[in-house]
């Protein structure tokens, strides 16, 4: 019997541009792009790449603006067989070399005027769209089951790591996305986020492989910029991180209004508090999930509005098909209401590290993936995070979980950011220290106050710094390392 034909993502448009060829694909500002379209400008975007030498296998290099033409190489590079490495076009230029230099890709698609030194890049100007002009549309593509993208899970701090994924494990989390998240053929996905970030983009390509319709709206723009556009294109689904959220609940009624339509309002990245998701659901959207994802193994559990008033704190169930397991330092599960680490497993995770045998045996072992968060599980099957494994304070012999400090901390009405790390104390190892970004009034004394009529005593923070802004990476997530950095040890 013959195996079964792997099909390639991108065979998904060229059905969708017969079957609903005047289906609108792509919205960006007045520009848009029908299914039709979409799969003749990605076959030409594949066959310039072939003329280029780009094999099945080859990494290709995407650092381009979000755009529409940031999609369509996306799709083109799933097409012609390749494998997309995504590049954020922000980098300065040696984030970018150090990038390029471990994962040696092929070429690199950049805007004029960025390509980066000693690499082979195409520039996406007038001349690329000239070329593109004269490439064959008539091309024979390899079917099977190869590795199709990789994101960077570390980013341009540490060694970058690229968990790969391929065409099938793409689609099982695309499955997930119409399971858990209301995703559909009738969607219409507004993307906010850059198309760097692996949450936004696969969004996006798990939109176009329905059949529905993706929204771009690049950063930055302000909150009522974002709600204008939202009315604007009648869009029906999104994905926003806890920081603009946070942004947008600064927002009176008024400019909030167009969200509250929205059939799912998603957010990931990091976890947000009860009081935040019920605000959220009050004054923003009342369809809002929180979805517990990661690069490597995509989505991991979804929280619902519904169980959001059962368990505020949680961040839900195990999404479809994945299997979640709390376990001790031997790898053995741990009963309902203990914390250890988190460890699943799902046929959407990936199975390693791009060229990077060490880190894989780190992270993926026996089958499952271990994201270095820590966690516990209820006897009804709800997530809670404890934060990640690196972060966690040993202060004299006890583990302490910062989130827990941090969630005490954004409980006062004029906190509206707290990052809580390790200050290196001869006498206990480790103190506490909490940098917060304020919204109102309030003083240090305040918070230390706070914290020591809501938690033990060797849990309330050494001292309280305020700060303007937190360090971040480019996805948003806080550089909890370089804030250790700025405390001289005790």
């Amino acid at each position: 019997m013959q195996a079964p034909r792997i099909a390639n993502i991108a065979d998904q448009l060229t059905l969708h541009g017969k079957q609903r060829p005047t289906q609108l694909a792509i919205v960006h500002g007045e520009r848009t792009l029908d299914y039709r379209a979409l799969d003749f400008e990605v076959n030409r975007r594949a066959a310039r790449l072939q003329d280029l030498g780009v094999t099945p296998g080859a990494v290709v290099g995407i650092a381009l603006q979000d755009s529409i033409e940031h999609l369509l190489m996306l799709y083109g590079v799933a097409r012609v067989g390749g494998v997309i490495l995504p590049l954020d076009c922000r980098w300065m230029d040696f984030e970018k070399r150090r990038v390029t230099e471990h994962f040696e890709p092929a070429l690199v698609l950049v805007e004029p005027g960025a390509a980066i030194d000693g690499v082979r890049c195409i520039e996406s100007g007038a001349d690329w769209l000239a070329q593109l002009g004269r490439a064959e549309e008539q091309r024979q593509y390899l079917d099977g089951d190869r590795a199709l993208v990789m994101s960077l899970s570390s980013g341009t701090t540490g060694r970058p790591k690229g968990p790969v994924l391929s065409h099938t494990q793409l689609v099982r989390r695309f499955h997930m996305h119409w399971v858990d998240l209301g995703f559909s053929s009738s969607a219409r996905y507004f993307n906010a986020t850059p198309l760097y970030f692996g949450g936004g983009r696969t969004f996006c390509i798990s939109t176009l492989y329905a059949g529905g319709t993706v929204v771009l709206c690049p950063p930055p723009f302000a909150p009522a910029q974002l709600a204008a556009e939202v009315a604007r294109t009648a869009a029906t689904i999104t994905f926003l991180v806890p920081t603009l959220l946070r942004r947008l609940l600064e927002c009176d009624a008024t400019t909030l209004a167009p969200l509250r339509g929205l059939k799912t309002l998603i957010c990931s990245g990091s976890a947000l508090t009860a009081q935040e998701r019920q605000q959220i659901r009050e004054r923003i959207c009342p369809n809002f999930l929180e979805y517990y994802a990661s690069t490597e193994g995509g989505g991991v559990s979804a929280l619902p509005p519904a169980d959001q008033l059962r368990f505020g704190e949680s961040v839900g169930r195990p999404a479809f098909s994945v299997e979640v397991h709390v376990v001790d330092d031997r790898d053995r599960p741990v009963p309902p209401g203990v914390v250890g680490r988190i460890r699943y497993r799902g046929p959407a995770v990936a199975d390693g590290f791009f060229g990077d045998p060490d880190a894989s045996k780190e992270s993926f072992r026996d089958g499952w993936f271990y994201p270095g968060d820590l966690g516990m599980l209820n006897d009804e099957g709800y997530l809670f995070l404890k934060g990640r494994s690196k972060d966690m304070i040993i202060r004299g012999g006890i583990n302490i979980y910062p989130l827990e400090i941090e969630v005490t901390l954004m409980g006062h009405a004029a906190v509206l950011e707290a990052a809580v790390v390790g200050w290196p104390s001869r006498e206990f190892n480790e103190e506490i220290a909490a940098f917060v970004i304020r919204r109102g009034a309030v003083e240090e004394s305040e918070l230390v106050a706070l914290c020591r009529t809501s938690l033990a005593p060797y849990k309330v923070p050494r001292r309280v710094f305020f700060v303007d802004e937190l360090p971040r990476t480019s996805l948003g997530k806080v550089l909890k390392a370089a804030l250790t950095a700025r405390l001289d040890p005790l």
